[in-house]
């Protein structure tokens, strides 16, 4: 695939601030941006499949729900008093 030119304006101090951040790299400006570009384009890639992902979850869960698969808040109240109860003895031992 060809190379695409990207111009934009930025204020001069940014610039070479920007320079100077690179080379201290032992990077050129060019191979900074290019890597910050990758990045950012890779976490939106991740926060959109992370999305996806939770919200297959979450329909799942209403689903099931909608399928009458409830719990009811005595059961669950129960379960993790038994919970509290055997962790509370482990720590007296």
């Amino acid at each position: 695939m060809p190379d695409a030119v990207f111009t934009f304006r930025v204020d001069e101090d940014l610039k070479a601030a920007f320079g100077e951040a690179a080379k201290a790299q032992d990077q050129s400006a060019e191979q900074l941006l290019l890597g910050l570009m990758r990045e950012y384009v890779e976490s939106q890639q991740n926060d959109a499949e992370y999305d996806t992902w939770f919200r297959r979850q979450v329909q799942i869960g209403l689903d099931s729900a909608n399928a009458g698969n409830l719990i009811s808040n005595d059961d669950v109240e129960a379960e993790f008093a038994q919970r509290r109860e055997a962790a509370r003895q482990k720590l007296m031992r």
